[in-house]
């Protein structure tokens, strides 16, 4: 245990400030300062409003990280950080404050991709990811197909939104709905007591035709909307909860179809789901229903982790120092349109020259 690598991973890439500690695969803190509640009123992100929480947060959620694990930060081996995607202003914070860190003590600096570090989290709690893995990524900015056969390195798209996101489509709709920001919890939470068959809403980008690995909500959003409208247009009341469990069946649907297609079609028997809207309670129950039957095993991790958090970044930066990637230069900038072929931001062999002694106290 002593000789793995003890990383901090600082996640900045939207409104959740986390910070997170793992020695290897295991993990130590998990840290996190939400500003959600300032955003609930606008019903959505406001990325002004989430770079600020950033900047009041950074320093104590890292602190209470440190606390939690009980380590002490000149114990650090790396600082890993979200160098993109995300919002820009949120991501930058985020990477100025890593820098800092790791100037001041001394130790290699790691910018990561995000959507690399949704995958990477999974190892926390089942194990060493297989390889390759096929992961399917949902939440509100991302819903991606990606195939991975070494996630420091090379992560391969094979599929994504080409307009909403699952996320985004689920914050819309609850809005329609009056039910509040954000949408994913409270739309899982109705659609319990509703039924899903109730209403036959449209699977996007389902034709023999469409392609096999890409996803579309917006028309799914469209339709809902439209549906509720009519309804209360012809002064009738809205069935909420049905509506809810209608609009995520059609959702899950066709996220679990596509992820099982591409392990398929890719000989892939371990499938990964991550990102926010992994932890809808129907996704999960769908996908184990759908990998079942196919015979692939499926690994989600539990519900905390699936949301945006620090301990996926430093989940991450472990692995690269455990693989000995090479770290990121001191000149690393965020990147809001970070491709997820990218899973680090390398530099120099030379960068980490500049820091001689451990200037943190």
């Amino acid at each position: 245990m002593a000789d793995e690598p003890l990383v901090l991973g600082i996640e900045t890439s939207c409104d959740e400030t986390g910070v997170g500690i793992v020695r290897g695969t295991t993990l130590l803190a998990d840290a996190i300062a939400s500003s959600v509640d300032e955003h609930a009123r606008f019903g959505g992100v406001v990325p002004e409003v989430a770079s600020r929480a950033h900047l009041e947060a950074m320093v104590p959620t890292i602190e209470r990280a440190l606390k939690d694990a009980g380590v002490s930060a000149r114990d650090l081996d790396g600082i890993a950080v979200t160098a993109g995607p995300g919002l820009a202003g949120a991501l930058l914070v985020g990477v100025s404050a890593a820098k800092a860190y790791a100037y001041a003590l001394g130790k290699p600096l790691y910018g990561v991709n995000h959507l690399a570090s949704h995958i990477c989290v999974d190892q926390l709690e089942h194990g060493a990811l297989p390889e390759p893995t096929m992961a399917l990524l949902v939440s509100g900015g991302h819903s991606s197909l990606l195939l991975s056969s070494d996630i420091t390195s090379d992560v391969r798209p094979m599929g994504a939104t080409i307009d909403d996101a699952a996320g985004e489509a689920f914050d819309k709709i609850a809005r329609v709905l009056n039910l509040g920001f954000p949408g994913g919890p409270v739309i899982d939470r109705y659609a319990r007591e509703g039924d899903p068959s109730a209403i036959t809403f449209p699977r996007g980008l389902t034709g023999p035709r469409d392609p096999a690995y890409d996803f579309s909500f917006s028309g799914l959003k469209t339709a809902v909307a439209r549906w509720i409208e009519a309804k209360r247009a012809a002064g009738e009341e809205v069935p909420v909860r049905d509506v809810a469990a209608s609009f995520q069946e059609a959702v899950v649907d066709v996220l679990t179809r596509k992820a099982v297609r591409a392990c398929k079609d890719e000989g892939v028997d371990h499938l990964m789901i991550g990102g926010g809207v992994a932890a809808n309670s129907r996704l999960r129950a769908l996908a184990q229903e759908r990998c079942e039957a196919a015979g692939i095993r499926l690994r989600v991790p539990r519900p905390k982790l699936c949301t945006d958090n620090g301990a996926m970044v430093a989940a991450l930066g472990a692995e690269m120092v455990a693989r000995n990637r090479p770290a990121s230069s001191w000149d690393l900038s965020a990147d809001s349109s970070l491709p997820v072929t990218e899973p680090h931001v390398p530099g120099h062999d030379h960068v980490h020259e500049v820091s001689k002694e451990n200037l943190y106290s």
